[in-house]
């Protein structure tokens, strides 16, 4: 199926005759991206999801949002509630050529249907949520004797350079130079073709599926409130929680992004 022709999303079964121009051969034939459709190049590209693969064609100059549009069509997920991943999370604003995407690229769809996540979400959970985001408002968490314990300590001298009142993607190396809340060193690595998340310390590397992270919360540190301490909820409770301190604040959203995806904020 291609995805040429703006939405890229409707069955073909809508399409007229001469939508599809009916040339087959050369279509077939896509190796280099230098065979074009219309005077539109295509792209073919591998997309992944739950364990399922969709060999697909579709224009370069497409955007990523027509892109989610053809996910779409493929596996019933909406678009809100998709995470798709090239290098990163997928611009939804820029064509596949601009953020580079070339023949045979992987494409990575994380997301569940709405049946799932309802399933997940009972009301019970959410009225639980509510309450304890209440106790937690009372006192700001950098004032909390745990977490004081580890901030007194003050900031590491080789942590990662902040910008405030910016919002970058992920960079490409890892978040390193922060601390965890036993005072020591921990670095983060997005490992975005297998939707994982590596903690490393100095002792080992834990390697968490982004699946299995039920929740990311963060709060400016008071007095440097360009850099946020962060917690990884890694269980049912808030005991699971892996603290992580003097977070860059232009990665704290491009972080929940990755590792929530977009649509748990709908």
């Amino acid at each position: 199926a291609l995805g040429c022709g703006g939405g890229g999303g409707s069955p073909a079964a809508g399409r007229s005759p001469e939508g599809e121009k009916r040339r087959e051969p050369p279509q077939a034939s896509v190796s280099n991206g230098g065979d074009e459709d219309g005077g539109r190049e295509l792209v073919e590209l591998k997309v992944i999801w739950n364990k399922n693969k969709y060999d697909v064609k579709f224009c370069l100059d497409s955007t990523g949002a027509e892109l989610k549009q053809k996910i779409h069509s493929l596996t019933g997920l909406p678009p809100a509630m998709q995470k798709v991943m090239f290098k990163g999370l997928l611009p939804e604003e820029k064509t596949l050529r601009e953020i580079k995407v070339t023949n045979g690229a992987k494409i990575m769809v994380v997301g569940s249907t709405i049946n799932d996540v309802l399933a997940v979400n009972t009301p019970k959970d959410a009225a639980q949520q509510e309450v304890k985001a209440e106790e937690n408002k009372k006192e700001p968490l950098c004032r909390q004797k745990q977490h004081r314990k580890v901030l007194d300590k003050g900031k590491p001298d080789d942590v990662m350079p902040s910008v405030k009142g910016v919002q970058e993607r992920l960079p490409t190396v890892p978040l390193s130079g922060m601390y965890n809340k036993s005072g020591g060193k921990v670095r983060l690595t997005f490992k975005l073709e297998q939707d994982q998340l590596w903690i490393g310390t100095k002792e080992r590397t834990e390697k968490l599926p982004m699946g299995s992270i039920k929740n990311v919360v963060s709060e400016p540190i008071e007095g440097h409130e360009d850099y946020h301490m962060m917690a990884f909820q890694l269980g049912p409770t808030e005991a699971s929680y892996y603290w992580v301190y003097w977070v860059p604040t232009q990665y704290v959203d491009a972080i929940k992004d990755t590792v929530l995806g977009k649509w748990q904020y709908f």
